[in-house]
Protein backbone atom coordinates (compact mmCIF):
# COMPACT_ATOMS: atom_id res chain seq x y z
CA UNK A 1 0.00 0.00 0.00
CA UNK A 2 2.56 2.49 0.56
CA UNK A 3 3.86 1.74 -2.90
CA UNK A 4 0.78 3.26 -4.44
CA UNK A 5 0.58 6.51 -2.02
CA UNK A 6 4.48 7.26 -3.31
CA UNK A 7 3.23 6.86 -7.09
CA UNK A 8 0.17 8.92 -6.36
CA UNK A 9 2.60 11.53 -4.96
CA UNK A 10 4.93 10.99 -7.63
CA UNK A 11 2.21 11.70 -9.99
CA UNK A 12 -0.27 13.31 -8.61
CA UNK A 13 -3.04 11.55 -8.01
CA UNK A 14 -3.65 9.91 -11.27
CA UNK A 15 -5.66 7.00 -11.42
CA UNK A 16 -4.37 6.02 -14.42
CA UNK A 17 -0.38 6.53 -15.50
CA UNK A 18 0.32 7.24 -19.04
CA UNK A 19 2.37 5.02 -21.01
CA UNK A 20 5.14 7.12 -22.18
CA UNK A 21 5.38 8.57 -18.37
CA UNK A 22 5.77 4.57 -17.20
CA UNK A 23 8.44 3.95 -19.87
CA UNK A 24 10.06 7.19 -19.58
CA UNK A 25 10.09 6.25 -15.33
CA UNK A 26 10.58 2.82 -15.54
CA UNK A 27 11.39 1.22 -18.70
CA UNK A 28 13.79 3.79 -19.99
CA UNK A 29 15.31 0.99 -22.46
CA UNK A 30 11.93 0.46 -24.28
CA UNK A 31 9.61 2.35 -26.57
CA UNK A 32 5.81 2.05 -25.45
CA UNK A 33 5.19 -0.03 -28.40
CA UNK A 34 8.33 -1.99 -27.35
CA UNK A 35 6.65 -2.55 -23.74
CA UNK A 36 2.89 -2.79 -25.10
CA UNK A 37 4.41 -6.29 -26.96
CA UNK A 38 6.74 -7.49 -23.98
CA UNK A 39 3.65 -7.32 -21.99
CA UNK A 40 0.88 -8.98 -24.58
CA UNK A 41 3.92 -12.04 -24.87
CA UNK A 42 3.47 -11.94 -21.12
CA UNK A 43 7.20 -10.99 -20.86
CA UNK A 44 6.34 -8.50 -18.27
CA UNK A 45 3.24 -8.46 -15.39
CA UNK A 46 2.13 -5.10 -15.96
CA UNK A 47 -1.75 -4.87 -17.34
CA UNK A 48 -1.98 -2.12 -19.83
CA UNK A 49 -5.44 0.12 -19.81
CA UNK A 50 -7.00 1.44 -23.14
CA UNK A 51 -9.24 4.19 -22.61
CA UNK A 52 -11.09 3.65 -25.41
CA UNK A 53 -11.02 -0.16 -25.99
CA UNK A 54 -12.57 0.05 -29.65
CA UNK A 55 -9.57 2.62 -30.82
CA UNK A 56 -6.34 1.56 -31.89
CA UNK A 57 -5.06 5.11 -31.52
CA UNK A 58 -6.32 5.22 -27.39
CA UNK A 59 -4.71 6.73 -24.85
CA UNK A 60 -2.81 4.13 -22.82
CA UNK A 61 -1.83 3.47 -19.45
CA UNK A 62 -1.03 1.85 -15.90
CA UNK A 63 -3.34 1.55 -13.48
CA UNK A 64 -1.46 3.12 -10.26
CA UNK A 65 -2.21 -0.20 -8.36
CA UNK A 66 -1.06 -2.26 -10.72
CA UNK A 67 2.40 -0.28 -10.98
CA UNK A 68 3.12 -0.12 -7.51
CA UNK A 69 1.81 -4.27 -7.18
CA UNK A 70 5.02 -4.60 -10.42
CA UNK A 71 7.45 -2.53 -8.52
CA UNK A 72 6.50 -4.91 -5.27
CA UNK A 73 7.02 -7.92 -7.05
CA UNK A 74 10.17 -6.29 -8.53
CA UNK A 75 11.32 -5.49 -4.76
CA UNK A 76 10.36 -8.87 -3.58
CA UNK A 77 12.24 -11.20 -6.48
CA UNK A 78 15.85 -8.62 -5.89
CA UNK A 79 15.26 -9.62 -1.99
CA UNK A 80 15.07 -13.16 -3.02
CA UNK A 81 17.73 -12.92 -5.29
CA UNK A 82 20.22 -11.56 -2.71
CA UNK A 83 19.29 -13.58 0.23
CA UNK A 84 20.02 -16.37 -2.30
CA UNK A 85 23.90 -14.75 -2.95
CA UNK A 86 23.94 -14.39 0.75
CA UNK A 87 23.62 -18.30 1.59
Amino acid sequence: MKTTFLLAAQYDGLAIIPLDRVCRDYFPHLSEQRLAERVQKGEINLPIVRIDPRSQKTARGVAIEHLAAWIDERKRAAEMELRSLAS
